[in-house]
C-alpha cells in the first residue's frame, strides 16, 4: 500500500529538535517534505551531531537558501506558494521580520497550514526567551514527579511511554484517515509504544552516533556544567540547558563567572570542575531567588516547579495552560493551539 501522507507537500524551515523530527516523521509517512536549509551548520548542531549524516533529513529534499536576502525570501516563498503546510521552529517573530510570517504565506496561498513549533508558546511572559528540552519540562511540572525522596528530578513518569505512545497514535490515525479519504481503503494502525518512544528517539539517536552520549566520552547531556538539574539552599531545584555558545556567554556573565573562558564551553576536561562550582554556587540561593535572576532571558532556564505552582506561574497562566476541575485537581488544556 502507498505511504498515508504520499501527496502530501511540506515546507520545513530549518531548526533544532522538535521541528526536524516532526518533518522525518511526516516524510516517513510519505510526506514530500523539502528543507529550506541555512547555507551554515548551527553551533549546536555540530556540537552535538558533528559534521556527518544528518539522520533528520532522512527521506527529505533539501533547498540550501540565504533567508537574510531578497532572493533566498522569494525562493522560500515560492516553495510555500506549491506546499500543503510549513514547519518554522523559530522564536516568535523571527519569521515575521524575515517576511515570511503567517501574513504573508496566508495571502500567498491560503489553503496553507502554517505550523508553529516552539518551546514556550507563540505568547505568554516566556514567550522570547531560550530554553531546551529540560526547561519545558521542568516548568510543566512533570519533572518534579520523578525525584525519589529528596533525590534530584530525572525523567517524568509516564510521559516518555505512555504518553508518546498515545501522541503516536494520534499520529498514525490521522494518517491513515487522509489516506483513507483519498482512497477508500481503511488501514490497521499498529501503534506499539516500544516502537513509538524508539522513534521519538530520533534526535537522541542522532546525538549518540556522533558519540555525544551514551558512550566512553563525556557527554554535554550528562557530565556538563551547562545542562542539568542542580539543587538549591532551600532544598529546592533548577534547569539549565544552555548549550548555545552565546547562551553560555550569558550564562557565566549572569553567575559572576568572569575567569570561566565562554569560547571553552565544550572543553571537556574542565567540565568536572566547573560542575562543581555550579554545584557549590546554586546551594548559594534559594531557587526562587535564582528564578528572580535567571528566568526570562536567554541562558535556558526554569524553576523545577511541582504540578501545583505550574498552574500557578505566569507563563502558564497567561497562556491557560491548565485548568483545574471541581474537585480542585490540575489538568493540562488541549495543545496545540490552532491561532488565527
Amino acid at each position: 500500500m502507498n505511504q498515508p501522507l504520499q501527496g502530501l507537500r511540506v515546507v520545513e524551515f530549518e531548526g533544532l529538535g522538535p521541528g526536524p523530527l516532526a518533518g522525518q516523521m511526516l516524510a516517513d509517512h510519505g510526506a514530500e517534505v523539502t528543507v529550506i536549509a541555512r547555507p551554515q551548520a548551527g553551533a549546536v548542531t555540530q556540537a552535538l551531531g558533528g559534521r556527518s549524516a544528518r539522520p533528520l533529513r532522512r527521506g527529505k529534499r533539501e533547498k540550501v537558501l540565504d533567508l537574510k536576502t531578497a532572493d533566498g525570501v522569494a525562493q522560500a516563498l515560492a516553495l510555500v506558494g506549491e506546499a500543503d503546510a510549513l514547519i518554522e521552529g523559530n522564536r516568535p517573530g523571527v519569521m515575521e521580520r524575515l517576511g515570511l510570517g503567517p501574513d504573508v504565506c496566508l495571502a500567498r496561498h491560503p489553503r496553507l497550514v502554517y505550523a508553529r513549533m516552539t518551546g514556550w508558546g507563540q505568547s505568554g511572559p516566556l514567550a522570547q526567551a531560550a530554553g531546551h528540552d529540560l526547561n519545558y519540562v521542568a516548568l510543566s511540572g512533570l519533572l518534579s514527579l520523578s525525584a525519589h525522596r529528596g533525590e534530584r528530578p530525572i525523567v517524568p513518569p509516564t510521559v516518555v511511554g505512555d504518553a508518546a505512545g498515545a501522541l503516536g497514535l494520534c499520529f498514525g490515525l490521522v494518517s491513515a484517515v487522509l489516506a483513507a479519504r483519498a482512497s477508500g481503503q481503511g488501514r490497521v494502525v499498529d501503534a506499539a509504544i516500544v516502537d513509538i518512544a524508539a522513534m521519538l528517539g530520533g534526535l537522541v539517536h542522532w546525538v549518540h552516533a556522533a558519540g555525544q552520549i551514551g558512550g566512553e566520552r563525556p557527554s554535554p547531556f550528562h557530565d556538563s556544567p551547562f545542562y542539568d538539574v542542580y539543587a538549591c539552599a532551600d532544598g529546592r531545584h533548577i534547569t539549565l540547558g544552555a548549550l548555545e555558545p552565546q547562551f553560555y556567554a550569558l550564562l557565566c556573565a549572569k553567575l559572576g563567572l568572569t575567569d570561566v573562558d565562554p569560547a571553552a564551553q565544550y572543553d571537556t576536561r574542565q567540565w568536572p570542575a566547573l560542575k562543581a562550582r555550579f554545584v557549590a554556587l546554586f546551594k548559594t540561593k534559594t531557587r526562587d531567588e535564582w528564578s528572580a535572576l535567571l528566568e526570562g532571558s536567554d541562558v535556558c532556564f526554569a524553576p523545577v516547579l511541582s504540578l501545583a505552582e505550574a498552574a500557578r506561574h505566569p507563563h502558564n497562566v497567561a497562556r491557560g495552560t491548565f485548568t483545574l476541575s471541581d474537585n480542585g485537581a490540575v489538568q493540562a488544556a488541549a495543545a496545540p493551539r490552532y491561532l488565527p
